[in-house]
């Protein structure tokens, strides 16, 4: 079934002690634009991020929103600076001879109170180990995005089906009418030429070649087939599972052009009606099919 450009996902976990929230969101585009918004120091991860995207979506203008809260995975390495440590005892103990008490020894806790000999650095993070933390709680997102957007897409098939059920209709009339109009233009050029000929006898084969000829001039039959091949390649591309946005709107094109022939051949006010309702039909649903992806 196909799929609306247009949806919203969000999907939240906790890997490895990172709160991580997802957030996608989409709206019509004619091409993918993914654009990723994520804390400074994950931005590693940008790159694995689209390539996902751009798994999951063909087209559609594509919000990404990362957030992540790692309070809890932050993890202190605490580091003993043991050259200066040294000079620093050594400091003293030169002191304690200076003051005469040359056995004097520093006190670890002496030492730890000069600055520097300690350091406190955070513990290195495994950047593919959070890249792919990012990508799984993603996946989720991505998941409850597809979920949607084959909801309305469901709707879309059901709006364009219709439509195409009411195109098949006014095909039908076009293809009853169009034998009439050629019968009413006999039955007119037969009356005129009684009329200017009046008691003179009508060629009858004149007659025929005329109204062949006009025939030839308003058959519409390839159009109406041509036009009944399209609306089946729609309902197939309705029920396929492959993004069938650009393909839909290149059909639709086609209709559209098959609709304005019709109306120029026929020169006929019942098929002119038929046309204006069956491209009515058109250009709803050329605006439904601007959001299938």
């Amino acid at each position: 079934m196909i799929k609306s450009m247009t949806g919203y996902g969000r999907a939240r976990e906790m890997l490895h002690k990172r709160d991580i929230t997802v957030e996608v969101r989409s709206v019509n585009n004619r091409y993918l634009d993914c654009t990723v918004k994520m804390p400074r120091m994950y931005t590693f991860a940008e790159d694995a991020v689209k390539q996902r995207v751009q798994q999951a979506i063909s087209r559609g203008k594509v919000d990404v929103f990362i957030t992540v809260d790692a309070t809890a995975a932050d993890v202190a390495k605490v580091t003993v600076n043991r050259e200066l440590a040294a000079q620093y005892a050594a400091a003293l103990h030169e002191l304690a001879e200076v003051c005469g008490t040359s056995e004097y020894r520093a006190a670890p806790e002496t030492l730890a109170r000069f600055p520097d000999v300690l350091a406190v650095t955070k513990a290195d993070e495994d950047l593919e180990t959070v890249s792919g933390d990012l990508c799984t709680v993603l996946d989720e997102a991505l998941a409850a995005y597809n979920a949607m957007r084959a909801v309305e897409g469901g709707k879309l098939a059901e709006d364009i089906g219709n439509r195409l059920t009411n195109i098949e209709t006014y095909t039908g009339q076009v293809e009853a009418r169009s034998p009439e109009t050629v019968a009413e233009y006999r039955r007119k050029l037969t009356a005129r030429m009684q009329e200017v000929l009046q008691s003179t006898t009508i060629d009858e084969q004149r007659i025929l070649t005329e109204a062949a000829i006009y025939a030839d001039k308003v058959a519409v039959d390839e159009e109406t087939v041509r036009l009944r091949s399209h609306v089946a390649q729609l309902r197939t591309m309705l029920a396929s599972d492959e993004p069938m946005g650009r393909k839909m709107d290149f059909l639709i094109q086609e209709v559209n052009r098959e609709s304005n022939t019709i109306g120029s051949k026929c020169n006929d006010v019942a098929i002119a009606q038929i046309v204006v309702g069956l491209k009515a039909e058109v250009e709803k649903m050329r605006e439904q099919v601007q959001n299938v992806e």
